[in-house]
């Protein structure tokens, strides 16, 4: 069977379609209460990735499930701050919260 030849000519960009709904107010409303739970997902992915470590060996270093480490990488948790403070301390990278009153 021969693949079909797909036109990705028409196809747009994650971020010109993040431009476009930037323009709607609600949109922006749900992105800015998304970014903080985007942005440790995110860190604590790469992270894990760079020690080279899995989902379980992470999990079984701070003392809890598999389960915990990917809803919180998946952004379907409200981690305290003391879980992130061992994930990171078993990450041997330091923890930075920032409140920024500027914004």
């Amino acid at each position: 069977m021969k693949a079909k030849k797909i036109d990705t000519s028409k196809f747009i960009t994650f971020h010109e379609l993040r431009r476009k709904w930037m323009k709607d107010p609600e949109f922006v409303r749900e992105w800015e209460k998304l970014e903080p739970h985007y942005q440790i997902a995110r860190q604590m992915v790469g992270a894990r990735i760079k020690k080279k470590m899995s989902q379980e060996e992470l999990a079984k270093k701070i003392g809890t499930g598999q389960a915990v480490i990917s809803r919180l990488e998946g952004m379907n948790a409200k981690p305290s701050i003391s879980l992130l403070k061992r994930v990171a301390d078993a990450l041997d990278t330091p923890i930075k919260i920032t409140i920024n009153p500027d914004r």
